[in-house]
């Protein structure tokens, strides 16, 4: 066995396929082994790169989801509650409040601790 730090995606899905070929190995096995310093260094790669990933600004992620889901304006705007209010979250005229913020997460599945980042508003 020879074990080096994943440092590219070429090397980061390798040591995936091997994973998944190896995942089920019996204990005290040289597999198991292999298993165990693998999923350490997968861990460690997926920590500093993928890791480093930002969250998407708050917007465009309602935008995406809405997108996903085939929904309108007219739809966010009846989900808020205020036609007028979804337009103006959607322009970035208005920051979206705390209760807008909930029925969004809940109704687009699209966690909260993202809908709350700061976005530029105009």
């Amino acid at each position: 066995m020879e074990f080096k730090l994943i440092k590219t995606e070429e090397e980061y899905q390798n040591a995936l396929k091997r994973l998944d070929k190896i995942f089920h190995a019996r204990k005290g096995t040289p597999e198991q082994e292999e298993l165990e310093i693998l999923v350490m260094l997968i861990q460690k790669y997926e920590d500093e790169i993928i890791g480093n990933i930002p969250d998407p600004d708050p917007i465009e992620a309602i935008k995406f989801k809405m997108e996903q889901m085939e929904m309108t304006q007219k739809d966010l705007s009846e989900l808020i509650g205020l036609k007028s209010r979804a337009s103006e979250i959607l322009s970035r005229k208005r920051p979206m409040s705390i209760n807008i913020i909930r029925k969004i997460s809940t109704a687009l599945s699209i966690p909260a601790d993202i809908l709350i980042q700061p976005y530029k508003t105009n």
